[in-house]
């Protein structure tokens, strides 16, 4: 259960953001569309992890972009852990949980189960997110669907030069 804390400001508005973004997230794993809707201002967009492969999103780009995560994982469910909220922003820590049984991003289903966290902020205005960025430990989700991060050109040398090194010392 989500941890209550208002930081600055009126208290009366953080509150209210503070709950309407933990209901934002309700209505995500309810499948409700439209209170998830009603939740967002009609300029509403959203920043994703670059790991994801995706633009800032509007509203319709959004609904598409939670579509696609809820056809990989249609049990997937969201947990806010914390909150912190002031009268303009909302940060909360979240666990997603669910089951790969759809095509993800390309990935057939492995029918694998999935547990990795995520932060996020949201930008309210009037008890709405107007602007929500997030980011999500990708490096844990690939890896439980068997997928291998592989260290890019510049960290793969530096990694086959540390056990050269040491082999190189112990020679000494």
């Amino acid at each position: 259960m989500a941890e209550n804390k208002i930081t600055t400001g009126d208290a009366n508005v953080a509150e209210r953001n503070r709950v309407n973004a933990i209901d934002w997230i309700a209505a995500f794993n309810a499948g409700d569309h439209t209170r998830e809707s009603a939740l967002r201002t009609p300029d509403y967009t959203a920043h994703t992890p670059e790991s994801l492969g995706t633009d800032v999103l509007n509203s319709t780009a959004w609904l598409a972009f939670l579509d696609g995560f809820r056809a990989g994982f249609p049990d997937l469910h969201l947990e806010v852990l914390d909150t912190a909220a002031d009268e303009h922003m909302v940060a909360q820590r979240i666990l997603f949980t669910g089951t790969h049984t759809g095509p993800f991003n390309g990935l057939p289903p492995t029918g694998r189960k999935v547990r990795f966290g995520g932060i996020e902020m949201n930008r309210m205005v009037d008890g709405r997110v107007a602007e929500h960025w997030f980011q999500l430990d990708a490096v844990t989700l690939f890896s439980q669907l068997g997928l291998i991060v592989v260290p890019g050109p510049k960290l793969l040398p530096r990694l086959l030069a540390t056990p050269v090194n040491r082999l190189l010392r112990r020679g000494r």
